[in-house]
């Protein structure tokens, strides 16, 4: 992607926290017969010593984990984003030389993607998946609170995917390009806007 110096951002840890609240990545990918396609597929962000995976599943009659083995992939987490308003910027005010633009954050992976048929490593895997995304709720639903034949059939139903990550870049485009005075002119309007996702902007921004 283009990345201009001034919108990267460099800290691994800031990456990972953002990957983990924003799991719905758009995979992209190559066909059977070479062409570009996506997928939306929630990936799980897991390290191994010094590697970086990204797991997650796909329905078995999806084609992408038949021709996946060693394929290079980019899977793109998209996280908050929103309209800056040209009218927020005192310099506007003093030259009219603004235009609207948008702020938004996004981190692209590049990765090696391999399927995993195997139930034992898929049930494990939604095991963790499961106490993931349903730890903070009470009370919170698990595997085994389906019929076991009924979760049988599901689990054949899905084949395992797992990307080792080889190249991450993360782009912030959060105003970094403004002038202080113009910053705080898009925070006051980001604050003022109704949209969640302006919020979430605005507290990137202040970071």
């Amino acid at each position: 992607m283009y990345q201009p110096a001034h919108f990267a951002e460099h800290d691994p840890q800031t990456w990972l926290a953002l990957m983990r609240a924003h799991p719905l990545a758009t995979l992209v990918h190559h066909d059977a017969s070479g062409q570009a396609t996506i997928d939306p597929l929630p990936l799980r962000v897991t390290q191994q010593a010094d590697r970086l995976l990204l797991q997650g599943h796909v329905a078995r009659a999806n084609p992408l984990w038949r021709h996946a083995d060693g394929q290079t992939v980019l899977a793109v987490f998209h996280g908050p984003q929103a309209y800056v308003s040209p009218g927020w910027y005192p310099s506007k005010a003093a030259t009219g030389k603004a235009v609207p633009t948008w702020n938004y954050v996004l981190i692209e992976c590049r990765a090696r993607l391999r399927a995993v048929d195997d139930p034992a490593w898929l049930r494990a895997f939604l095991d963790q998946l499961t106490v993931d995304h349903e730890a903070h709720r009470a009370p919170g639903w698990q595997l085994e609170d389906a019929p076991p034949d009924y979760m049988a059939a599901m689990l054949r139903g899905i084949v395992g995917v797992e990307l080792q990550v080889q190249a991450v870049a993360a782009k912030f485009k959060l105003s970094q390009n403004r002038d202080p005075a113009d910053r705080q002119g898009v925070l006051a309007g980001l604050d003022a806007e109704p949209d969640p996702a302006a919020a979430a902007l605005a507290a990137l921004m202040r970071r």
